[in-house]
């Protein structure tokens, strides 16, 4: 999410008092954390983004190539920026985000997907911040939320907010593995701060925990293995070697960011937008395999999860039952069998095969025709040769 504002710029202030100067609005208007970074990019960072492309990890995730060169480096995407002011916002849990993977009749949906969308929460914060900046000291700046190719993580780095840790997401020596990050590129020449110091040490617990083992490396992610790719980025089947280990993990995955030992010292978010709705802790799996396009809608307005689109969040929500090892949930899966998307009816053969067993599951198919759709015919040939 971009916004641009400009105006001539003005005799600017010392740059660390100007530097100061903002960094004190920044924590008037709400933001945790904020610091600033050169827009100049060292030459390894867009290297070791297009290792990772080139190796294929990003998946299908193709906008992180077609745009590689811009998302390197901040004069890529803006010649006239000369520093970028990084901000954090906190949404620490009230509670272990890895107590909720243990109630598998329910499911776990990402700590930062169960309040309201972050986005919508931070963009007008940061306009606010982009526009006293021109009104203060002049200039042009550029805002940015996510959406845009800017690598927040390096910047947030480079900025003094925090670094980042084996896992490749930031961390904050406040605030733990809870951020989120937006970025005002402006054309200011700021006094940038000193980089953080990566605090990992020999820790690696994130590297340990990851279901899938998404890590080939220490601060290295093939995100074709990552959870949270799988259940909020691809867009086709989940290939069956991940099923098992996604658990009830519906939508994301917190493990790598909730064991770090750095989150003794995370809090609470106080921004009351970013709180999690009582209907998005843990919901039942059985009502949300019965989500149409509508209810899915009227569910997750304003949520980030309605970007994922009904097909593929109940595509989830089948792997989910199937994990669950509740024979009470195979009806629920039975009833997705006739479901309009091969997404989902294909995840419900898996799902109830893994409930009832092959035998069972040759009986209800005997019933049925072969489905059109040949991804999901696929999927009964495993199921029952399993």
């Amino acid at each position: 999410m971009q916004t641009s504002i400009s105006e001539p710029t003005r005799a600017p202030l010392p740059p660390p008092a100007l530097a100061a100067e903002i960094r004190a609005h920044a924590k008037s208007l709400g933001f945790d954390a904020v610091g600033v970074a050169p827009a100049a990019a060292p030459p390894e960072r867009e290297a070791r983004l297009r290792a990772f492309v080139e190796a294929g990890r990003h998946g299908d995730m193709a906008w992180m190539a077609t745009r590689l060169v811009e998302r390197g480096a901040p004069q890529a995407l803006w010649p006239d920026a000369k520093s970028v002011v990084m901000v954090g916002l906190n949404y620490g849990p009230d509670h272990d985000p890895l107590d909720d993977v243990a109630r598998r009749r329910e499911g776990a949906i990402s700590v930062y997907a169960r309040g309201r969308d972050y986005h919508d929460v931070m963009k007008p914060r940061l306009k606010r911040l982009a526009r006293w900046m021109v009104e203060r000291f002049g200039g042009g700046v550029k805002v940015f939320v996510d959406t845009a190719p800017v690598m927040e993580k390096p910047l947030a780095t480079e900025a003094g907010v925090g670094w980042q840790g084996k896992h490749t997401n930031l961390v904050s020596r406040e605030f733990g593995s809870w951020l989120f990050l937006g970025a005002v590129f402006t054309t200011l020449d700021l006094y940038p701060e000193t980089p953080e110091t990566d605090h990992c040490g020999r820790c690696t617990r994130c590297l340990d925990i990851c279901p899938t083992k998404a890590f080939p490396a220490p601060y290295q992610l093939d995100a074709r293995r990552c959870i949270s790719y799988l259940t909020i980025e691809h867009k086709g089947p989940i290939p069956a070697e991940f099923r098992e280990a996604i658990g009830n993990r519906i939508y994301g995955c917190d493990d790598c960011l909730a064991v770090c030992p750095w989150n003794k010292f995370a809090q609470s978010a106080r921004e009351a937008a970013l709180a999690a709705r009582k209907e998005l802790s843990t919901p039942p799996l059985a009502a949300l395999a019965a989500l149409d396009d509508a209810a899915f809608r009227a569910l997750f307005r304003g949520s980030p999860v309605k970007r994922t689109g009904r097909d593929r969040f109940v595509r989830n929500v089948m792997i989910a039952i199937g994990n669950s090892g509740d024979p009470t949930l195979a009806e629920t899966a039975r009833a997705r069998l006739d479901d309009a998307s091969p997404l989902v009816r294909g995840a419900a053969v898996w799902a109830l095969c893994r409930l009832i067993g092959p035998t069972a599951l040759a009986d209800i198919r005997a019933g049925r025709g072969n489905d059109p759709d040949p991804d999901v015919e696929a999927e009964w040939r495993m199921a029952l040769a399993a």
